[in-house]
């Protein structure tokens, strides 16, 4: 593992009511509050022994089949790409969910170079574990989540590695089971974090080539400079980390069962498009083009997208202004309508 001289902000003490997560989010970096969660039972059942917090999940099981990840002993936990690039270094598949704890039962003191990789990543707590929020939960009460309600997930597994990426959603992660480990940058490393392939990705956003725990120099130079701007969060059950939107982050389980629940959300409307399409449609449109139109592009963009928002209609009469004026539901579906169009020529 790489030397991270920086740790991330750390709040002790805190219990939740004491503060805001919209207060927390404010602060546009990662929190972590030591022991927030420590009173969860889901917690509690883990410190007792995997086998006690196994035992209390299966509680909640809803009998559906979970979507699970499988990678060989040689890849020592880290899905990624395989070493051609041709694919996967693991596999994907349904399974009931308490099939899926048997297996991670079996290989709980099993070293990392001899024990397949096992991992169930973002799955729907509601769905899938029908009531364990009820006492191992949040974001109840709080005046953003109201307006914006989050996703609430489960992730599970043994000592695994979730390569450096990035979320386009605020994050809450809930250490509930075994000790993690977060090593977060800022948006404006992903120059020096070397991202792989757009598609196929290992979890469905790109993550970094860079293998922390042996980076080469040599093929990634620019890693050392983001190296200076990283952070570290070592997680403990109990502890929660709280970071904005867009922050690349890799994800370390540490011991032989680990359990995660995490909440995203946004604080935008539920109508509005994901940035990601305008990215890709910016591939197809404007990175190929002369230097000289991109750089009249880009002020475009600077005046109509990312300048003040409300700059490019204020001097347009109120029934002219069309999506220059604030955008509503009504306003949005004109706009994707008129997109499709014109992508459908």
């Amino acid at each position: 593992m790489v030397d991270i001289a920086r740790k991330t902000r750390t709040e002790t003490g805190l219990k939740p009511g004491d503060i805001t997560f919209e207060a927390l989010l404010d602060r546009q970096e990662p929190v972590l509050l030591k022991g927030f969660a420590g009173d969860w039972p889901l917690v509690r059942a883990g410190l007792r022994s995997p086998g006690a917090a196994m035992d209390y999940i299966r509680g909640f099981d809803g009998g559906r089949d979970v979507v699970s990840y499988t990678g060989a002993p040689e890849i020592g936990g880290r899905f990624s790409y395989n070493s051609e690039m041709t694919g996967l270094n693991f596999r994907a598949g349904r399974q009931p969910l308490p099939g899926f704890l048997d297996a991670v039962a079996t290989h709980l003191d099993t070293p990392v170079s001899q024990a397949p990789a096992l991992y169930i990543g973002s799955t729907d707590i509601d769905t899938y574990l029908p009531g364990l929020r009820e006492g191992n939960d949040l974001v109840g009460g709080e005046a953003m989540f109201e307006r914006y309600p989050p996703l609430a997930s489960i992730w599970m597994g043994n000592r695994t590695i979730a390569s450096a990426h990035f979320d386009m959603s605020n994050n809450i992660a809930c250490c509930a089971v075994g000790r993690r480990r977060f090593t977060l940058f800022p948006p404006d490393q992903i120059h020096n974090l070397y991202p792989g392939p757009l598609h196929p990705t290992p979890g469905g956003q790109v993550v970094s080539m860079v293998d922390f725990d042996d980076p080469d120099f040599e093929a990634h130079p620019r890693f050392r400079e983001a190296l200076e701007a990283a952070q570290l969060a070592e997680m403990e059950p109990g502890d929660v980390l709280v970071y904005p939107a867009l922050w690349w982050h890799q994800v370390e389980a540490l011991d032989g069962f680990n359990v995660l629940v995490n909440y995203w959300w946004n604080t935008v409307p539920g109508f509005m498009d994901t940035p990601m399409n305008t990215l890709l449609h910016g591939l197809l449109s404007l990175r190929d083009r002369p230097e000289q139109e991109k750089r009249a592009w880009r002020e475009l963009f600077e005046y109509y997208v990312f300048g003040d928002a409300e700059q490019a209609g204020a001097h347009l009469p109120e029934h002219a202004r069309g999506p220059l004026g604030p955008m509503d539901p009504m306003t949005a579906r004109r706009l994707r309508a008129e997109l499709l169009g014109r992508l459908n020529r």
